[in-house]
This record gives structure tokens, C-alpha cells and sequence, in this order.
């Protein structure tokens, strides 16, 4: 369906999750997704992996080897990395992760196309893995209270999506980019209960998923989902109290300023328009000095 049509149709359902929910399966189709359906409860084939990660980034090379290394130690196993036109070092920097068949790569150039990216994750790969982490390179996931994330999720395979909260992380007042890693450089981070922290990143296991509603929450065929707790999700994200202290997202949105104008450089995956430079002052969160 016409991505507006849908969001007209969604758009008169009161209840905000169901509406989000809707807006995915009626993005995606409706005839399509109940035959997704069918298809999955028929499938009874092991997958390969039992947890991957999907992102689509854009000149974000200099980034990519902390971040895999990252989460190869949490329990990734697989990469579906789409690369929307980059022109700097990502391909290199990606090349022994995609000899060694850690990084499936696909070239996805065009303009808006963060949605379309983990679409075509989902019909390609969703066989392939039992969970599908769907993050970006500006974000790591920490386990707080377990020794990797395939530990985490194991007790919550009951539910078809995870919502895991940010932890906003501030540039610490670095002007320009020093050596290091983006987990070693910056350890100041916001109130855990700041507003901004009410954004989740989902885990999902994309056999019962259709699509992304965003970057943020999925769309389920069937199932429910769950936060970080385990408690099935019955309000919207921006109604809960963002939760840490099991696992978390560290959300490294700015970096240094001198990083933060490159990345407003690269322009958005999803939307056309550029950040401003608002976007920095909301991002830069310094609260807290992390031991």
C-alpha cells in the first residue's frame, strides 16, 4: 500500500501502539503480510544464526571495526550491512569481516532509504536468524546484568519484538576527534531518565515481523512485545520510564563537534532534510561522568 494512503488509514486508530502496528502491516500489505503469516507458521527450518545485527550506513568507515568488534563480544554473529553510497574508507574497512563471512554487504544507494533497507533485510535474511537487532553504527548495546545478549534474549523468546532503551552519551566537550574508540572516548552520558531515553531500538525475531514502523519499533504479524523487564509493552515508549539497568543502547548520537559536523555532512538516511545544529545542543548530554 502507498506509504500515505497508510498513514491516513492508521492514522484514525486512537490507540497509539495499535495504530503503529497497523501502519507497518498496511505499509507493507495487508494481503502480504497474512500470507507472510501462513508462510512463517508452515516454515519449520533452523535458522543459521541465533542472533545478527542490520544497519545501513553512510560514511561511516572510520567507525564500522570498533563497532563490529563490539558486538561480536555481546554474541552477534552476523552483519547485514547496507552501505548507502559511501565514499569514504567503509568498504575497505569492511572487506576481511565480508571475507570472512561475518558482514554480508549490499550496496543500497538512493535518498530515503533506511526503511527500504531493512525491508529488503527482512525478505532476504529473515529465515537466516532468530533474532535480528536492527541498530545503527552510532549505537551499542550493552548487557548490564548478563554475560552477552543471546543470554538476555534466551528467556524472552516467547515475544516477537524487544525494545531495548538508549543511554545518551554527550561529546564530554571534545572539539575535534581524538584517537580511540567511541566506547573509550566519551564516558559522560545523560539522567538515565531523560526524555530522550524513551527511544528504543528493537530486537525481533523476523519471522514475526513484517517491517519497521521506523527505526525504532516493528510491526508484528504475530506475538507480542516486550521491554527490557519482560513485561509485554502495553503503553508507548515516550509513556514508560526508560529502563538500563538490565541492558541498554549507549547512544553516542554527536561525538565531538568536529564529528558531529561530518555526520551533518552525510546528510539522513531516513528523512532528506540536513540536522541543524540544534541537534547537537539537544544530543549533548553531559550529565553524568561515567567510573
Amino acid at each position: 500500500m502507498n506509504k500515505v494512503l497508510a498513514e491516513i488509514i492508521a492514522g484514525v486508530i486512537p490507540h497509539k501502539m495499535t495504530r503503529n502496528k497497523w501502519r507497518g502491516i498496511l505499509r507493507y500489505g495487508l494481503w502480504n503480510a497474512i500470507k507472510l503469516k501462513y508462510r512463517m507458521a508452515k516454515d519449520k527450518s533452523a535458522p543459521k544464526h541465533y542472533l545478527s545485527v542490520c544497519a545501513i550506513a553512510k560514511n561511516e568507515g572510520p567507525y564500522f571495526k570498533e563497532w563490529i568488534e563490539w558486538h561480536q563480544k555481546q554474541g552477534v554473529e552476523k552483519f547485514y550491512i547496507y552501505d548507502n553510497e559511501s565514499t569514504d574508507c567503509t568498504k575497505e574497512v569492511l572487506a576481511p569481516f565480508i571475507e570472512s563471512g561475518v558482514v554480508e554487504y549490499t550496496y543500497f544507494p538512493g535518498q530515503k532509504k533506511q526503511l527500504a533497507a531493512y525491508d529488503d533485510c527482512f525478505e532476504r535474511h529473515r529465515l537466516e536468524t532468530r533474532w535480528l537487532a536492527v541498530i545503527d553504527l552510532d549505537e551499542f548495546i550493552v548487557p548490564m546484568q548478563y554475560k552477552d545478549i543471546p543470554s538476555f534474549l534466551r528467556p524472552l523468546e516467547k515475544f516477537s519484538v524487544v525494545e531495548i532503551n538508549w543511554l545518551c552519551y554527550g561529546s564530554g566537550g571534545a572539539k575535534t576527534r581524538e584517537p580511540g574508540g567511541v566506547m573509550e572516548r566519551f564516558k559522560r552520558h545523560s539522567h538515565p531518565e531523560h526524555k530522550l531515553n524513551t527511544h528504543v531500538k528493537s530486537i525481533v525475531d523476523p519471522r514475526r515481523v513484517c517491517t519497521m514502523t521506523g527505526c525504532h519499533e516493528a510491526s508484528r504479524i504475530s506475538g507480542k512485545a516486550a521491554d527490557s523487564h519482560g513485561n509485554p509493552l502495553k503503553k508507548g515508549k515516550v509513556n514508560r520510564v526508560p529502563q538500563q539497568d538490565i541492558i541498554r543502547i549507549n547512544h553516542s548520537a554527536v561525538k565531538s563537534y568536529e564529528e558531529f559536523l561530518a555526520k551533518r555532512a552525510r546528510g539522513r538516511a531516513r528523512v532528506a532534510a540536513q540536522r541543524d545544529l540544534g541537534y547537537f545542543e539537544q544530543y549533548d548530554l553531559n550529565d553524568i561522568e561515567e567510573l
